[in-house]
């Protein structure tokens, strides 16, 4: 889109979402993501459905981690008010769960790639 190349020597984290952008795809080649707060993951955003591990009722409180997922219809609970939606549909922890695993195996793979990275750019300074 601005005109700059995806670099090669490095992992990406990305999915391309220009088509969905520009409104030339009626739908995102993503169907949720992880959302992390610093190295804590927080909850999981699939489809309509957020999933809560940790949950912080606002931001003077501590985040608590939950015993059990907060799954959160975002259709019908926008404000994520609602605390008896886990039982009706804990279907949804399955799919979430798979994001979880995808997103940690691409992280791994992406800390590698940016680790060699790092090596080969230390090895280029003691070169100068």
């Amino acid at each position: 889109m601005g005109g700059a190349e995806v670099p090669k020597d490095r992992a990406i984290d990305g999915v391309d979402q220009l088509d969905f952008f520009l409104g030339k795809a009626e739908h995102s080649n993503r169907e949720g993501f992880p959302a992390y707060v610093a190295d804590r993951l927080f909850a999981v955003k699939w489809r309509n459905w957020k999933v809560h591990f940790i949950w912080q009722e606002n931001m003077y409180d501590p985040p608590v981690a939950l015993p059990l997922p907060k799954v959160i219809n975002l259709l019908t609970d926008l404000k994520e008010e609602r605390d008896d939606v886990v039982w009706h549909n804990s279907w949804v922890v399955a799919p979430v769960t798979k994001i979880v695993a995808e997103f940690r195996k691409a992280w791994r793979n992406i800390r590698r790639s940016s680790s060699a990275l790092l090596t080969r750019i230390l090895r280029q300074d003691r070169h100068i």
